[in-house]
């Protein structure tokens, strides 16, 4: 499990606002706080724990202890106000959030595309999903923080992958413990394979968190605390391919969040224990960071802790001290090679998507091609999908990135006696997959 830093906020004057609403003509100011309706979360100025001269505005989890408070949501991590400078959050005479210093300098300000009337009173409310929703009189939404994450995805939030087969925004995690600007890592949809959700560090690919299964709705399920259940769902509308959690109505609190570490984690609040929980969390322990275990090597989860094994009908290459595997009966081009059945397996990077093709058909696509190492198959006929009912998935060359973790099944070329089996394989996330 990681150790999550603990973040203490610094309140600089007592509360003088408690309602969960914010109103033209009534800005937050520091030591103003808005809590939402049940008490779930509150909205204010907070400063890190290593600098009580840096304010920021953000969102955190309210109603439990202070030391264990976790920000959700941050609005000016990059230009943070000063206690020099006294800043504000008002709304606009043309609907705009707008945080700004006392020289009159804006630190941080909405951008939405509706024409308000400057007579018209828009409002801003924080509900208790962690969400602050900037209304029109009418109840029109002009803007939410939902539609602008940082780095922490709550439950009910729908984060948007992509947009009309346009990459949308991403995860962005802090720079550091006590430092709220835009960090290194980042989480998103992979532009070059629309079908992965990653992480990067930099411009560099860092984890491979998920591999969609091709379904317009498809999730599962991941245990939470003694007495909570995580539910994650990925829906594909065909306009708006989007990642969604909610949770058992008996565990108020959870979220996903990427550190400044680098680590996605599914953390739920122990009430017994006064913690966070890290109930899943990619890479771990080194283990699921891009490629760590070497070509035909694959990261294996099913144990009490991570570790390094080779597929089958590979071995560690006694030749080489990294993590290599070799295969124990070199292939022959032409020879009657087969194909096992490797069950469990997340499917390694560096596939070929080819559509409509039956599972005979992708078995065929592999077999005469001599370059062909691996294929996977998946028939969504009766899971529902958007255009191809099925999916075939090919690799050439070395297999990268495997993952054994409790759902997946891909076929990997043997020079063995063993024959595959006719099975459905499945691919979406660890254990948020269902057959």
């Amino acid at each position: 499990m990681s150790c999550f830093p603990i973040f203490i906020l610094l309140f600089l004057f007592p509360f003088s606002k408690s309602d969960d609403q914010l109103t033209q003509g009534k800005p937050l100011s520091p030591g103003d706080i808005l809590i939402s309706k049940d008490g779930v979360f509150a909205l204010g100025f907070f400063s890190p724990a290593n600098s009580n001269k840096s304010l920021y505005v953000g969102i955190w989890f309210y109603n439990i202890p202070e030391s264990s408070r976790a920000i959700v949501w941050v609005a000016n991590r990059d230009n943070p106000a000063t206690t020099a400078s006294p800043a504000a959050l008002a709304i606009s005479v043309k609907s705009d959030l707008v945080l700004s210093d006392s020289g009159g300098h804006t630190l941080w300000m909405t951008k939405n595309n509706v024409t308000a009337d400057e007579d018209a009173r828009a409002s801003a409310v924080l509900l208790d999903t962690g969400n602050l929703v900037l209304r029109s009189p009418n109840g029109t939404v002009i803007w939410q923080s939902f539609d602008h994450p940082t780095d922490t995805i709550l439950p009910g939030m729908r984060f948007l992958l992509s947009y009309k087969g346009r990459v949308m925004g991403r995860l962005v995690a802090w720079k550091g413990p006590d430092d709220p600007s835009v960090g290194d890592f980042s989480f998103g949809l992979d532009p070059d394979l629309g079908m992965q959700i990653v992480t990067w560090h930099g411009a560099k690919l860092y984890c491979r968190i998920s591999v969609w299964n091709g379904a317009s709705v498809s999730g599962g399920t991941y245990p939470g605390n003694s007495s909570s259940v995580v539910y994650q769902t990925i829906v594909n509308t065909g306009d708006r391919f989007y990642l969604m959690y909610s949770i058992s109505d008996d565990s108020p609190y959870a979220r996903i969040m990427l550190d400044y570490t680098g680590t996605m984690s599914l953390l739920t609040w122990n009430s017994y224990s006064s913690s966070w929980i890290a109930t899943s969390e990619r890479p771990s322990g080194g283990y699921g960071v891009y490629g760590s275990c070497g070509p035909f090597g694959y990261s294996d989860f099913t144990g009490a802790t991570p570790t390094c094994q080779c597929l089958d009908g590979f071995e560690p290459d006694p030749m080489n001290s990294s993590r290599v595997c070799r295969r124990v009966e070199a292939l022959k081009c032409g020879s009657k090679n087969h194909f096992l059945r490797l069950s469990g397996m997340k499917v390694p990077d560096r596939f070929l998507h080819i559509r409509n093709r039956s599972f005979d058909q992708c078995a065929a696509e592999c077999s005469r091609n001599c370059s062909c190492t691996a294929y996977a198959y998946a028939n969504l006929s009766s899971a529902g999908t958007l255009g191809d009912q099925t999916r075939c998935l090919v690799w050439t060359g070395e297999l990268v990135d495997t993952w054994k973790t409790n759902n997946y099944a891909f076929f990997s070329e043997s020079s063995s006696r063993d024959k595959y089996k006719d099975t459905r394989e499945v691919v979406l996330g660890d254990s948020s997959s269902q057959e």
